[in-house]
């Protein structure tokens, strides 16, 4: 299994791009998660991840893991955010 993390500091951005990456069965998950900015006191300085999960690859760096990679990259900066980090399972 591997993950993706896309990061956003709109709500409407990441709600946007996981409600795209949604549309299909591609992924295992698909979340908008919230993760509060360090040293920050105020509730509304937050930002609005996407987590994706993929449970049909385990190889970060093989060949559709780069290109999903790619992909959530350019999706993102799209949105104005940016892929914040892939991670496998296996670490």
């Amino acid at each position: 299994m591997i993950e993706y993390l896309m990061v956003f500091q709109e709500r409407d951005s990441a709600e946007e791009v996981a409600d795209q990456l949604s549309e299909n069965d591609e992924f295992a998950s698909v979340r908008v998660l919230s993760e509060a900015l360090a040293g920050e006191d105020d509730a509304e300085d937050v930002d609005w991840l996407v987590h994706v999960t993929v449970d049909t690859i385990d190889d970060q760096t093989g060949a559709v893991a780069r290109a999903l990679a790619k992909r959530f990259t350019a999706l993102a900066k799209d949105h104005e955010g940016w892929l914040d980090e892939l991670r496998s399972s296996g670490e």
